[in-house]
């Protein structure tokens, strides 16, 4: 195996057609066709699926570009200390439930690498997509919660896709409402407190099901429900309908719209975040550089990280 050889993956991968990589790479379809049959013999795998519609990964050749990237990210840190202009782009990809401190940490990642080439993804999902993004390696790391309710059933799933879940903070469930809300005059609410209002939950496509659910209490019947898909439209809808979610607490003025409160729920069900990653694969170091800003700013509102 060469180093030259997991570039090319790379920019196969990014491409999606032999052609087009051995374009940006300045060499030849057949020898980058020649290269890339080398690496397979020598690791007895099938990279690839060829059609006449171009080349896509298979789920070996995903697996075995996560843990190239992860070497070019050394060769990349090495030639940072020891080179000048040799840097590569970075690339990175965080899948999670509908949380703003991902989002905090994200931008503030990408602000560090600043003008410098990167391709960063950033996926806010349903609960059964990030797991899959994280075994398929769409992704290198997810953030979902386990609570007393779903962790039987998560902790089982996660096992089968061969993933690790790491807790980040327990938190108690808040309330996030519009500040106008009437609700806002209470300093802690109650289930009961909540009837009147328009629940609002994210919807879980067709894996539908309580254990997917990104709050808790979600087997309780609800009046008034509302699905939504992302959070910009559950926000609108709390300002607009007088509508809650259940959450950690954690909102962010920098990112969240600011006519948004959270309100401690008076309910003994903590919420354990965490990050999922894929078994005996090392993180990156952009991926580990993301964790640590993470825990930063989870550690400005005052949650203990699990360390």
């Amino acid at each position: 195996m060469r180093i030259q050889q997991l570039e090319y993956l790379e920019a196969i991968a990014a491409t999606g057609s032999i052609n087009e990589a051995a374009k940006r790479l300045f060499i030849s379809q057949p020898s980058l066709s020649q290269a890339m049959k080398e690496l397979e013999k020598e690791y007895q795998i099938q990279l690839f699926y060829r059609s006449r519609v171009g080349i896509t990964l298979t789920d070996a050749g995903r697996e075995f570009l996560n843990y190239a990237r992860g070497v070019l990210d050394q060769v990349d840190l090495l030639d940072g200390h020891f080179r000048r202009g040799t840097g590569r782009k970075q690339h990175f990809a965080v899948s999670a439930q509908h949380y703003a401190f991902v989002v905090n940490a994200f931008v503030e990642l990408v602000k560090e690498v600043g003008q410098d080439a990167y391709d960063f993804t950033l996926r806010e999902t349903q609960t059964r997509a990030v797991l899959d993004d994280i075994q398929t390696g769409q992704a290198e790391l997810g953030v979902i919660y386990l609570n007393g309710f779903n962790t039987p059933v998560m902790r089982r799933l996660i096992e089968e896709k061969d993933l690790v879940f790491t807790p980040l903070f327990t938190a108690q469930p808040h309330v996030f409402v519009g500040r106008d809300n009437p609700l806002t005059a209470k300093t802690r609410l109650t289930l009961a407190d909540l009837e009147p209002y328009p629940y609002l939950s994210y919807e879980q496509g067709d894996a539908s099901s309580f254990y997917f659910a990104e709050e808790i209490q979600s087997t309780l019947a609800h009046a008034k429900h509302v699905r939504v898909s992302d959070r910009a439209t559950i926000f609108n809808l709390m300002v607009g309908l007088n509508g809650y979610t259940i959450s950690s607490g954690i909102i962010s003025s920098d990112l969240n719209d600011e006519k948004i409160v959270a309100i401690p729920l008076a309910v003994d069900d903590p919420i354990t975040l965490g990050t999922l990653r894929r078994k005996q694969l090392a993180l990156s170091p952009t991926a580990a550089r993301y964790l640590a800003l993470l825990k930063r700013y989870i550690r400005h509102y005052g949650f203990a990280v699990a360390d």
